[in-house]
């Protein structure tokens, strides 16, 4: 019994990294100006504590982390300088060039918004702040490189239309049995556990995502109904490269509008997934000999689940090796440690 908490505790701390991972990919940024947050306090960011972040999934509830903005304030929770960095500045953390331990200095910023002034403005203030307390200069730059290309196949697309959008989550609705609602980068998602133990999640006019690990095929199967082919093509990419592909996906597909979309993700794909999000495998944790029974069976199955590519295919879609303009957010100066709050 305790290695099967201990085995499920483990795929909830992974999931969790998916849940995060995926709706990020839905959300659009608001181009920044110049403005500035009236009050930010910064620290570096404690360790993860994975067990505590694993009983919460198991709970129903999403661990505060990320990031979450509000009408008068914004917070940024074990946060890496280079996705506060891709935050500011619209841009994928895959397209920043700099550092390496930007990826590993991560911060806690609990910062005020001034009155008068739109939360849709934070990414505008991020780079404010960026700028005053560590010192950042960036400039853009677009060059060719080797992508792979996300194209139609050759027997055509077998994607369905996205249905009609509802409208934006009605903040002040009552909950219903088994909902939980929390904040996310473009308003409120209701996350709801089924017994089943799938997850659904929905973003009102963003649409809806739903997750559910296959114990036997050790993949977990995502679905979601409203997303076009870019934001598609960014979901691979944060797959591929956290699992060892260093290449960007590019869509090439041609495809206007949105799509109802069905990928399977493998167990391996999962950890590297979850290792780029900072949720490194609880294995120092991991005193009891159950515990390290289920740590190292997992291991053991890293190389079952299906093959991203095949979940492409599916689809009627597929990625080619190919070259690509692509931009990057080139990082001239930065400091690793910010000025005193």
């Amino acid at each position: 019994m305790k290695e099967r908490r201990g085995r499920l505790g483990f795929m909830a701390f992974f999931q969790t990294a998916v849940i995060l991972l995926a709706a990020s990919v839905v959300f659009a940024q608001t181009a920044p100006g110049k403005l500035a947050f009236e009050v930010a306090a910064i620290r570096p960011s404690a360790p993860l504590d994975v067990e505590r972040v694993a009983a919460e999934v198991r709970a129903g509830r999403i661990p505060t982390l990320g990031v979450h903005v509000y009408p008068s304030r914004a917070e940024f929770i074990y946060v890496p300088l280079k996705n506060l960095i891709a935050y500011a500045y619209n841009v994928k953390a895959y397209q920043i060039t700099g550092p390496a331990w930007l990826a590993s200095e991560r911060f806690d910023i609990l910062a005020t918004i001034p009155d008068g002034v739109s939360k849709d403005d934070a990414p505008a203030m991020m780079q404010t702040l960026l700028a005053d307390r560590f010192g950042l200069v960036v400039h853009r730059s677009t060059h060719e490189q080797r992508v792979l290309a996300l194209v139609v196949g050759k027997n055509g697309p077998k994607l369905k239309q996205s249905p009609a959008t509802t409208g934006p989550i009605d903040e002040n609705a009552p909950l219903k049995p088994g909902e939980t609602k929390f904040e996310g980068p473009d308003g409120p998602i209701l996350m709801t556990r089924h017994p089943d133990g799938s997850v659904t999640m929905n973003m009102g006019a963003k649409g809806i995502i739903t997750q559910k690990f296959d114990r036997q095929s050790l993949t977990l199967h995502l679905e979601s109904s409203n997303v076009t082919m870019a934001g598609f093509a960014d979901m691979l990419t944060n797959i591929l490269r956290s699992s060892g592909s260093g290449r960007q996906v590019v869509n090439m597909t041609g495809l206007k509008g949105s799509y109802q979309v069905a990928i399977d993700i493998a167990l391996k794909d999962m950890m590297g997934m979850a290792r780029a999000q900072g949720f490194t495998p609880p294995i120092a944790s991991a005193n009891s000999a159950a515990s390290n029974n289920m740590l190292a069976a997992s291991a053991g199955e890293l190389d079952a689940g299906s093959n991203i590519y095949d979940s492409v295919e599916k689809l009627g879609l597929k990625l080619k090796d190919s070259k690509a303009a692509v931009e990057q957010l080139m990082v001239d100066q930065v400091n690793k440690t910010p000025t005193p709050n």
